[in-house]
């Protein structure tokens, strides 16, 4: 039976499952040296293989990836959500944007929403990210979400970072929460201009 994939709505944002029409953005990024931290790049054939698997690991897991579209234009900037495919140690929060749509706080948005739905609704007491050392912009996307580097996690290969996201009694109501609604906002604002590296 195949699952019902529930509907995120952030600000900017509607999170939906992945369909076909958002392939040819996921085989491009992955093509691209944007995924150099994720395995890539990629063939066509991996490309068509792993997505596939985005699909797949709905009905397998139960949860998974949701394809972020602009709410008003239904344009895709990437995906977001759970990952949790055979080795992994611990249900991940992972995130990929578009190379033409980095910098603009998509994937804070996103996995902020994500986070809460699996938090809320799924009953999910952790999560973890899975980072390699060297991906600079995603290490601090996972610091503004609250994760701190955990040294005693088991990870995915042994070159891999574990950054663990803090629990949901941790969370709810805190500073940490309302400044990352804070920082949203100031995305959702035409005239913030973020200044320096741009981070997703």
């Amino acid at each position: 039976m195949t699952p019902t994939i529930p509907t995120l709505e952030t600000p900017r944002l509607i999170l939906r499952g992945p369909t076909a029409e958002a392939y040819p953005n996921f085989e491009a990024t992955f093509a691209s040296y944007r995924s150099r931290f994720m395995g890539g790049p990629l063939n066509a054939y991996e490309s068509w293989m792993l997505f596939a698997a985005e699909i797949g690991h709905w009905q397998v897991r139960g949860f998974g990836m949701w394809m972020i579209h602009d709410k008003h234009t239904d344009e895709t900037y990437g995906m977001a959500g759970g990952w949790q495919p055979a080795g992994w140690p611990e249900a991940e929060i992972a995130w990929i944007i578009w190379p033409g749509a980095a910098g603009k706080g998509y994937a804070l948005e996103a996995t902020n929403a994500a986070r809460h739905y699996f938090y809320e609704t799924m009953g999910w007491q952790t999560a973890v990210s899975y980072i390699d050392p060297k991906n600079l912009d995603s290490i601090r996307l996972a610091e503004r979400l609250g994760a701190t580097k955990d040294h005693d996690a088991a990870t995915v290969d042994g070159h891999d970072a574990v950054y663990r996201h803090p629990a949901p009694g941790d969370l709810a109501d805190s500073q940490l929460a309302h400044g990352i609604e804070m920082e949203i906002s100031h995305y959702a604002d035409p005239l913030f201009k973020p200044k320096g590296w741009a981070i997703d």
